[in-house]
C-alpha cells in the first residue's frame, strides 16, 4: 500500500478520515488554537522545535538547503550497574565524622568526607560520565537532509510552526514560485517519526538523506533502507552497553530513489514521506524486531491515517485542560512574543507557555518508559550537561510537579516505577554507608539505580533524595484516591522511613533527632569566626521537613489501610523529637540547626522552603508566623537565579498568595536569553524555542513554570479547593477547565474583573469536597439554589462521574 497515495484512497477510508477530522475540529472548539511560529530557520539548537511521543523524538531546524534534525530516544543511556559505588570503607569513618559534627568541627568532618565518605569508583565523573559506569543520557543521532531545487532563487514567505493542539510541526516557504511544505510529527499512535515533504508543483521534491552520530555508530544501506546501529559504552568498554538500531525508509510518490554510499537520494518526486523507526535494548530485548515491525505497520497506512491517528491519540491528553487568559496571537513570531512579553505583559503568552509545558510533558513522557531526565527527552550531545541524569535535590521532582494538577496523572508512572526500582540498591547503600535499615538515595541517580553519596560531599552528601521521591508517590494517591495503589507503594514509604528511624542521631544542644552527616543542597555556610565554605552539617531544615512529611504521610496511609505496627509506633514516637522549624533573630527561616552566615545569601537553592512548596507545612492560613518568615527568606534570597530556581520561586510566592510577586518571577523566568555557556552564577531565562535556560537548557524550569501558573490558579494542599489563590492583577479576565485537585476532582472556573463568576466540578472519586467561598462572594448557587456555607466553606458531596455547574453571586 502506498503511504502517500491519498488520491487513490477508498471511499470508506475517506469517511473514516472525515470522522477523525470532525473529532479534531470539535476538540479545537474547546481549546484555543495554540501555535508557535518563527520566520527563519533555527540558527542554533535552542531555536529548534521539539517533537516526541514519550519514547522517541526529533528537533528539526527547518533549514532551506540543508536541514539537521536531531533524533532522540529516552533510553539512549551509556553506563551500567556500578558495584564499585558501594564503598565498603566509608562506614569505618562514619563514627568519627559524626563525633566531629557533634563537637562543632564541621570543616574537619567535611574534609574527612571528601576523602572517604563518598561513593567508590568514579561516581558521576563530576557530570562527565558518558564513558564511566555511571553513564550519560545521549542524543540518538542526526538526520541530515540536503535539498535540491530546480533553481536557487531567493526564498520568500518562510515560516516554521509548531501546533501545540496537534503536536505537528511544519516548515513552509516559496522558492522559484514553488511552495514547499514539510510536516513533522513523532507518532503517538504508531510510534515512529514521520516527515512529509511536498511541493505544489509536480516533480519538485529532490533531496538526499543520511544518518550520523559523533561516536559508536555504524551506517549501512539494505534494500533501499538506511540503517544506523551501535552500542554505547557500559563504562568498562565491555559488552553490556545499550545497543540501538535506527531504520529510515523513504516512501515516494513519483521520482527516482537510489542509494549511494550511506545515503539515500530521491529526485523529481511529487512528494515523499520519511519514516524513521528506532529502539534500544535497554527496555526491549527484541529491539531489532521492534524496529522492523513498527516500520512495516507505519508503511501499511496512508499518510493521513498516520497523521490523524497521531493527532487523536495526542489530543486525548492535551485537550483535558484549557486555559484562556485572552486572545491568542498566532501570527507574531514566538521569539518576538517572548521579547515583547517583558513590556506588553500579554496574558495570552503566559497561557501559551503553560500549555507548552503540558505539551512537553505529553511528548516527553510515556507510562511504560524512563522518567523525564534533566533534558526531558531532548538532547543534542553525547555528553549531555551533568550527564542528563536524575538530580534528586530538586530537578527530577520539579519535572513532575505539573503532572497531577494538570490532568496527566498517568504520566507519573515512570517516576513511581523509578522510585520503586531504587529500593534494592538503596537498601545496600543504607547498610554499606550507614549500617542502617531501610533504603536511601542521595543527590543523584540514573537508570542503573545509583543511590550512593556523590563523589563530592559539597553536593553529594544530601541523603533525602529518595524520601523526596516518596512525596510524589503520596501525591499520586492524594489526587487519585486509589487505595490499591496506596497499598502497593506503602512498603516503599516505610522502607524510606526505616532508614531515618535507624540512622538519625541526637544533636547535643536540644537532644533533637537529626540526620548526620548531611547538607542543605549545594549551599554553604561559615562557621563562627571562620571564612571557609562548609557544606556538611547535621539536620538541615530541608531534611527535617522531608522526614516529617514522609512520617506524616505514612501515618495517613496506615490509617487508610488499617495498619498499626512497630513502624507506625516508632514514627509516632519520633515525630515530636524532630527539630522544629526555627525563625532567626532577623525574622527569616533558618536553613540549618544554627543560624549560620551563608556564603552566598542569594544562592539559587532555597531548599529550606521545601515546607512551603512542594510540601504544605508552611501556610499563610495554618502557620502565619512561618509564612512570614518564608516571605522574608525569599526577599533576602532575591528574585534572581538560574532557570529552575526562578520557577521554584513562582511556586513559593503563589503558595504565599502573592499573585503579583509570583507573576514578577514568571516574567523573570521568561526573560529572553541566548547562548549555551554553563555559568552557574549567571541568570537563567528562556531560549527562543521556550526551553528553559539553566543555563544551559534544563527542562525542569519549563515544568516548574507550568506548575507555578497552576498554583496561581488553583490550590488544594490545605484540605480544601482554593480558586485563584494568587491571581496576578494582569490576569483580570479568564477561564480554565480540567485542572485537578487533591481528593479526586476536575475543576473549571471563569472569572471577570478578578472575580469568579462560574465554576464546575467533576468528581473522579466518591468524596466530599470543601470549596472555599471566593472573597466578597455572598452565595454559591446550584441550579439557582444556594448551597450551605460553613465557616467560609461549601461542603459538596459527590459521586464518581457526577458533574456540577455552580454560579458565584456577589453584592449588587
Amino acid at each position: 500500500m502506498n503511504i502517500i497515495a491519498l488520491k487513490k484512497t477508498p471511499f470508506l477510508l475517506l469517511i473514516v478520515l472525515s470522522v477523525l477530522l470532525i473529532q479534531c475540529a470539535t476538540r479545537d472548539t474547546i481549546s484555543q488554537k495554540l501555535v508557535m511560529r518563527y520566520n527563519a530557520p533555527a540558527a542554533v539548537w535552542e531555536e529548534t522545535l521539539p517533537l516526541g511521543n514519550g519514547r522517541i523524538g526529533m528537533m528539526p531546524d527547518g533549514g532551506i538547503d540543508t536541514e539537521r534534525i536531531v533524533l532522540n530516544d529516552i533510553t539512549m543511556w551509556s553506563g551500567s550497574e556500578d558495584s564499585a559505588a558501594f564503598n565498603p570503607e566509608a562506614i569505618n569513618y562514619l563514627p568519627e565524622i559524626r563525633e566531629l559534627l557533634l563537637s562543632g568541627r564541621n570543616l574537619e568532618a567535611q574534609e574527612l568526607m571528601y576523602r572517604h565518605f563518598r561513593c567508590g569508583g568514579q561516581g558521576s565523573a563530576f557530570g562527565n560520565g558518558k564513558d564511566a559506569p555511571y553513564g550519560s543520557f545521549q542524543m540518538l543521532g542526526d538526520l541530515h537532509i540536503n535539498y535540491r531545487y530546480p533553481q536557487t532563487d531567493s526564498v520568500s514567505f518562510y515560516e516554521r510552526t509548531l501546533s501545540l493542539n496537534d503536536a505537528v510541526a511544519t516548515t513552509q516557504f516559496i522558492r522559484n514560485g514553488i511552495t514547499y511544505t514539510r510536516e513533522y510529527f513523532a507518532s503517538h499512535a504508531h510510534d515512529v517519526l514521520v516527515i512529509r515533504l511536498t511541493a505544489d508543483q509536480k516533480k519538485s521534491v529532490s533531496f538526499e538523506v543520511n544518518l550520523s552520530r559523533p561516536e559508536r555508530a555504524t551506517g549501512f544501506i539494505k534494500e533501499d533502507r538506511l540503517y544506523m546501529e551501535g552500542q554505547l559504552n557500559d563504562g568498562y568498554n565491555g559488552e553490556n552497553g545499550v545497543r540501538y538500531l535506527t531504520q529510515l525508509e523513504i516512501v515516494n510518490n513519483g521520482g527516482n530513489l537510489v542509494s549511494s554510499g550511506n545515503a539515500l537520494s530521491l529526485s523529481d518526486a511529487d512528494e515523499a514521506v520519511i519514516l524513521i523507526s528506532t529502539a534500544t535494548d535497554m527496555l526491549d530485548k527484541n529491539h531489532i524486531s521492534t524496529v522492523e515491525q513498527l516500520s512495516v505497520q507505519a508503511k501499511s497506512k496512508y499518510y493521513d491515517q498516520l497523521k490523524y491517528a497521531h493527532i487523536d491519540s495526542y489530543k486525548e491528553k492535551f485537550d483535558r485542560v484549557a486555559l484562556n487568559l485572552g486572545k491568542q496571537d498566532n501570527i507574531t513570531p514566538t521569539d518576538e512574543r517572548l521579547i515583547r512579553f517583558q513590556a506588553d505583559d500579554d496574558p495570552a503568552f503566559a497561557a501559551l507557555y503553560f500549555q507548552y509545558g503540558r505539551y512537553l510533558m505529553i511528548c516527553g513522557a510515556r507510562e511504560s518508559n524512563l522518567p523525564l531526565n534533566l533534558q526531558g527527552l531532548w538532547a543534542n550531545q553525547v555528553q549531555t550537561p551533568w550527564n542528563g541524569d536524575y538530580h534528586l535535590n530538586i530537578n527530577l521532582q520539579m519535572n513532575y510537579w505539573p503532572v497531577e494538577v494538570c490532568n496527566l496523572s498517568e504520566l507519573n508512572k515512570p517516576l513511581i516505577d523509578l522510585t520503586t526500582s531504587l529500593v534494592p540498591s538503596g537498601e545496600k547503600t543504607a547498610q554499606t554507608f550507614y549500617g542502617a535499615e531501610g533504603w536511601v538515595a542521595h543527590m543523584m541517580t540514573n537508570p542503573w539505580q545509583f543511590t550512593a553519596p556523590g563523589e563530592h560531599a559539597s553536593w553529594g552528601a544530601t541523603n533525602t533524595g529518595g524520601a523526596w521521591l516518596c512525596q510524589h508517590l503520596w501525591e499520586h494517591y492524594a489526587f487519585t484516591q486509589d487505595r490499591a495503589y496506596l497499598e502497593s507503594i506503602y512498603p516503599v514509604l516505610t522502607g524510606a522511613a526505616d532508614f531515618f528511624l535507624s540512622s538519625m542521631i541526637r544533636e547535643p544542644k536540644h537532644g533533637w533527632l537529626v540526620t548526620a552527616p548531611s547538607s542543605s543542597p549545594e549551599n554553604a555556610f561559615y562557621l563562627p569566626g571562620k571564612k571557609e565554605a562548609v557544606y556538611v552539617c547535621m539536620g538541615p531544615t530541608m531534611d527535617v521537613q522531608i522526614i516529617k512529611e514522609l512520617f506524616t504521610n505514612i501515618l495517613f496511609a496506615a490509617e487508610i489501610l488499617g495498619i498499626n505496627d512497630e513502624t507506625t509506633a516508632k514514627i509516632r514516637e519520633t515525630i515530636p523529637q524532630l527539630p522544629p522549624m526555627q525563625i532567626s533573630p532577623d525574622g527569616h527561616l533558618q536553613e540549618w540547626l544554627e543560624d549560620y552566615e551563608e556564603v552566598d545569601p542569594q544562592h539559587r537553592h532555597v531548599s529550606h522552603l521545601y515546607g512551603l512548596h512542594p510540601s504544605n507545612q508552611i501556610s499563610p492560613v495554618t502557620t502565619p508566623d512561618l509564612a512570614e518568615a518564608a516571605r522574608k527568606t525569599l526577599n533576602r534570597r532575591g528574585d534572581a537565579g538560574t532557570g529552575w530556581s526562578r520557577a521554584w520561586k513562582v511556586n513559593f510566592w503563589a503558595r504565599l498568595h502573592d499573585g503579583n510577586r509570583a507573576y514578577k518571577l514568571l516574567k523573570s523566568l521568561l526573560e529572553p536569553t541566548s547562548g549555551n555557556e554553563v555559568k552557574m552564577s549567571s541568570g537563567g531565562g528562556t531560549y527562543p524555542n521556550l526551553f528553559c535556560a539553566h543555563p544551559p537548557f534544563q527542562i525542569d524550569g519549563n515544568f516548574g513554570g507550568t506548575a507555578g501558573i497552576a498554583e496561581m490558579l488553583i490550590q488544594s494542599q490545605d484540605g480544601y479547593i482554593h480558586l485563584l489563590p494568587a491571581l496576578p492583577a494582569r490576569w483580570t479576565n479568564g477561564s480554565f477547565k480540567g485542572l485537578c485537585v487533591r481528593g479526586g476532582a476536575e475543576v473549571g472556573a471563569t472569572w471577570k474583573d478578578g472575580k469568579i463568576t462560574k465554576l464546575t466540578l467533576e468528581a473522579k472519586t466518591n468524596n466530599t469536597f470543601r470549596l472555599k467561598v471566593p472573597d466578597h462572594a455572598i452565595a454559591i448557587k446550584k441550579n439557582g439554589k444556594e448551597l450551605s456555607v460553613e465557616n467560609g466553606f461549601v461542603p459538596i458531596g459527590m459521586k464518581i462521574g457526577e458533574k456540577l455547574d455552580l454560579d458565584v453571586i456577589y453584592p449588587a
